[in-house]
């Protein structure tokens, strides 16, 4: 079990790594533009790549985004053994 759930976290950390890190990119550029350097014609250009509204992706992106990073803590909480029953051996 431990060496399946290793597989699909390592598949689920090579699909997610582009998305998530044009989401964090995007989402820490945009507070940089917006809030810091009050460019707001940039921060909004920065929110339509972070959704994709962009490409039309808006509905579906953040939902593909947030199961893949529902999936990856999972998998890897799991190979913590953090929820791993203790054996009574010390009893």
């Amino acid at each position: 079990m431990k060496r399946a759930f290793r597989k699909y976290h390592r598949q689920i950390a090579i699909i997610l790594c582009l998305p998530l890190f044009l989401t964090v990119l995007t989402g820490m550029s945009f507070t940089i533009a917006h809030e810091w350097l009050h460019q707001d014609e940039f921060g909004e250009f920065l929110l339509h790549i972070h959704t994709l509204e962009i490409i039309h992706l808006e509905k579906i992106y953040p939902l593909l985004n947030g199961l893949g990073l529902v999936g990856l803590l999972i998998t890897g909480l799991s190979m913590t053994g953090l929820f791993r029953k203790r054996s009574d051996s010390h009893s």
